[in-house]
């Protein structure tokens, strides 16, 4: 006589529970099987895009909105867990009681972020574009900017309404010697002293009253909708931004063609060109933390490239300027950058330079 079938539900309760009996019910997903296969589903969902950031409310602001886009622009994207945010610290991050001009070095807010890209722990690395040296890593690419924010700089003061209103003596905290040198230029009684930290932190030191004022990008408090904590706004002629100052950049490797093609299709081209233009100025100035630089790069009200640049001394006793027109075209513009930066490199001769080492 032939041995009785056993089924499929018998076999797996004989191993899970020990009955020696086939139980006469209805055939059922095994659930152990069950649960390996929406483990299975859950893992296929989850890091079909690692997004590596810094760990600061703006920064993760700035990766939320990046991940926002893809979704929107990729249905598959759109699937809960498809797109994941990693946060990675950077040398920028923890040393905060340092001027980062004395930390020394390129890279303080991406060397760690372009590591783990580079090792595949993250697809693709979100930058404040400020942060990011004029040369990238080898094996990455930079193939998106985000639209660019207001570029102009936020004054942000409990007792005055703007930078000429302040008392001879008053203390203005910032760690941007661009932001130092421009102050010092045309408020010489002004002092300003190293005031590091996020939005956050620097606000809350503002408030206890470790300075009387401070200087914030206003692309940065939009992004956090704190844009109404600026008591004014300075203009770009008051205070010409930082190169690239509130454009986001996001970089994949450079072999990874499935997130080159994701990105491109986020890429605002007039973003790109405007600070493709500034970051030329930048490089052929060798620009680093010690450097005070400026730049702006946009298009006017005749569809032609404005640019300006400012090279300066920390103390803001020598200040060089220069400005250029051209069309909005890609070479022609980084051509404008480099000429711009040849220009203000040959005024300042090298003993500038020597000086701020």
């Amino acid at each position: 006589m032939a041995p009785p079938l056993r089924c499929a539900t018998t076999t797996a309760h004989h191993s899970l529970l020990g009955s020696p009996t086939c139980l006469a019910r209805p055939r059922r997903r095994c659930p152990v099987r069950a649960a390996v296969a929406v483990q299975a589903e859950a893992q296929a969902k989850v890091s079909l895009i690692r997004i590596g950031t810094r760990g600061s409310p703006l920064a993760l602001a700035q990766a939320h909105e990046t991940r926002d886009k893809l979704k929107a622009a990729h249905s598959e994207l759109a699937e809960e867990g498809a797109v994941e945010i990693v946060i990675i610290k950077t040398t920028g991050d923890m040393i905060l009681d340092k001027p980062l001009a004395d930390i020394g070095g390129k890279g303080l807010f991406t060397k760690e972020i372009d590591d783990a890209l580079l090792q595949g722990r993250i697809d693709i690395a979100v930058h404040s574009m400020k942060d990011v040296p004029t040369y990238l890593p080898e094996g990455t690419i930079l193939p998106c900017n985000l639209p660019r924010e207001d570029v102009r700089d936020a004054f942000i003061c409990l007792t005055a309404n703007s930078l000429a209103e302040l008392p001879a003596g008053s203390v203005v905290g910032s760690a941007s010697l661009r932001r130092q040198s421009q102050i010092l230029y045309k408020y010489p009684s002004l002092k300003v002293v190293n005031f590091r930290g996020n939005v956050q932190t620097r606000l809350r030191k503002l408030k206890e009253g470790d300075v009387h004022a401070t200087l914030l990008a206003l692309a940065g408090l939009k992004r956090l909708n704190m844009a109404e904590t600026a008591t004014s706004v300075l203009s770009v002629e008051e205070m010409l931004p930082a190169v690239a100052q509130g454009a986001i950049g996001i970089a994949c490797r450079s072999n990874d063609d499935t997130m080159m093609n994701y990105l491109s299709s986020l890429n605002h081209e007039d973003t790109r060109l405007a600070v493709a233009c500034e970051r030329e100025f930048l490089s052929v100035l060798d620009g680093n933390c010690r450097t005070p630089i400026a730049a702006y790069a946009c298009c006017d009200k005749d569809g032609n490239c404005s640019f300006r640049g400012l090279l300066a001394s920390p103390d803001g006793s020598i200040v060089y300027e220069t400005s250029r027109t051209g069309p909005y075209d890609f070479d022609v513009m980084v051509e404008m950058g480099k000429d711009a930066g040849h220009e203000l490199k040959a005024k300042a001769g090298p003993g500038f330079f020597d000086s701020l080492q």
